[in-house]
């Protein structure tokens, strides 16, 4: 005889949390959870074959974790027989089979699905309850509450208000060390370590190697290199890969944060934030277990407040602005750019040694860090005047903590400041002198930082300055760009004439 099934509880691909709201709110011994590989998740953008395999593969291991715990887990693979390959297909077909009372389930990180799961009222006819992520600090509500009335909305006050409604890193009413952020502190360059360490890495067990054989029978032709994979996949192994990076690296990693090296992809960062988006690890737990580090004196306080700045301040603040802001904000285009991908973002075939360096480890790594993704492969976006769009499909496909609400915001607010400002207080442009001051990259390039102008200069350089002319009208009175439009127009016309002759001539060898 068939069991009466109260709950359907569905769990999503970034929601593997033991504690999450919705089986919180649940019962083992009456509800069922509904867990599924959905075809049209793998494939509404390309992503890299390292992203598919990670989320693959922590899903079916919280599978287990929650069978452990007592729960009845229905899991659907991908190549399951009763594959429906979409969420509303195969949500109707359990809904059909177990005739539960309700649908649970967190809210869920993308408009799109919050969307399409708000209609399952009407489309199955059942009570469908939609429960808070009570994993973030801010709720949406909250966010909107606080944006409400000012002129400006900057991450620093509401990164305040975090901190005070946490206590991470206070002493009383004020921040420990009297400054709220010590990033003045974390931009130097670094050099070549040999005792440099390495994130923790994990071989794949049996489940991990039957979802690389799938993955690369099913996805063979994504973007990116599938082997070697070493990601975490439980959280076991996710929250011993933390408490490494903790103990080996992030003493150093505040220093050291915007810093870039060839051939070392990972310097001093922690390389979490994909086990944190997916649920394996809690941001407060974690942001607690390096404030602990900082008042035991084993990291200085400019790196442990640089990395909860990071986790607290700005992961809270552009999933706030996400859903401020949507649906409409992910068409956002102030500078009106629309020129394609080139096709080095794909393949990093470029004489360019900066951008090949970060395409190349994207594709092997399915990582970069956010200096990487901002002031190399975003910059070089903007200031050539890439679709904002195209820039942010590329961003959402290609790295393994990408979802869109965190992706999105990053890249249209703050790399191509296609939102006029909402985000960023200025557009994060800047020409080769900036690459060549956090970097090695330079010093094996084809072409020469110190040149503006030529067929062998830098082309970041000639970029910026074009950018700058064609955008002066649009960033003229903002305060943090004003002096580079003014240095701009004191140029000859001769040299300006030869800014936009050496800008046109790259951008026509895309």
């Amino acid at each position: 005889m068939q069991t009466t099934t109260r709950n359907l509880i569905l769990v999503l691909g970034d929601q593997l949390t033991p504690t999450l709201s919705s089986l919180a709110a649940g019962d083992p011994a009456r509800d069922r959870v509904l867990m599924a590989e959905l075809d049209e998740e793998t494939t509404y953008v390309r992503h890299h074959k390292k992203k598919i395999a990670f989320l693959l593969s922590a899903m079916r291991h919280f599978a287990d974790e929650l069978r452990a715990s007592g729960w009845s887990v229905d899991y659907v693979t991908l190549d399951a027989p009763e594959q429906c390959g979409s969420f509303s297909a195969q949500v109707e077909k359990a809904i059909h089979h177990y005739r539960p009372e309700r649908l649970v389930v967190t809210m869920p990180g993308e408009w799109r699905v919050l969307a399409m799961i708000e209609a399952w009222r009407a489309q199955f006819s059942i009570p469908v309850d939609i429960l808070p992520d009570d994993r973030f600090i801010c709720t949406p509500s909250a966010f909107r509450t606080w944006a409400t009335g000012r002129k400006q909305l900057r991450m620093e006050y509401f990164y305040r208000d975090m901190r005070r409604q946490t206590g991470l890193l206070m002493d009383g009413d004020q921040p420990v060390g009297g400054r709220w952020n010590f990033d003045a502190d974390n931009r130097k360059a670094a050099g070549v370590d040999l005792f440099m360490p390495r994130p923790k890495t994990c071989a794949p067990d049996a489940i991990t190697q039957d979802v690389l054989a799938l993955v690369e029978k099913r996805f063979g032709d994504h973007f990116g290199d599938l082997h070697p994979f070493w990601f975490a996949v439980t959280r076991a192994d996710a929250e011993a890969a933390f408490a490494a990076f903790v103990e080996h690296a992030l003493a150093q990693f505040g220093d050291f944060q915007d810093a870039m090296l060839a051939q070392e992809p990972f310097l001093y960062h922690s390389v979490i934030a994909q086990y944190m988006n997916c649920g394996l690890l809690d941001p407060l737990h974690i942001c607690k277990q390096v404030e602990v580090a900082y008042r035991a004196n084993r990291v200085p306080l400019n790196a442990a407040e640089g990395f909860i700045r990071q986790v607290i301040g700005w992961r809270e603040y552009v999933r706030g602005i996400y859903w401020l802001k949507m649906p409409g904000y992910v068409h956002e285009n102030f500078f009106d750019h629309h020129r394609p991908l080139p096709d080095f973002y794909w393949t990093a075939k470029t004489d360019m040694a900066c951008i090949k360096e970060a395409v190349t480890q994207t594709r092997e790594q399915a990582y970069a860090h956010h200096i990487q993704r901002l002031m190399v492969t975003g910059n070089f976006a903007l200031l050539a005047g890439l679709d904002p769009h195209a820039v942010h499909e590329w961003y959402l496909s290609v790295y393994a903590d990408a979802y869109e609400w965190v992706e999105l915001p990053n890249t249209l607010g703050m790399s191509q400041f296609a939102d006029g400002g909402l985000l960023a207080s200025k557009p994060y442009a800047a020409s080769g002198a900036y690459i060549n001051r956090m970097s090695n990259y330079c010093g094996s390039c084809a072409y020469d930082v110190a040149q503006r102008t030529g067929p062998k200069a830098c082309p970041f350089n000639a970029l910026y300055w074009n950018f700058i002319a064609r955008a002066r009208h649009r960033i003229g009175t903002n305060p943090r760009m004003a002096q580079m439009v003014r240095t701009y127009e004191r140029f000859s016309p001769e040299e300006q004439q030869r800014i936009e002759e050496s800008a046109a001539a790259f951008l026509a060898r895309l």
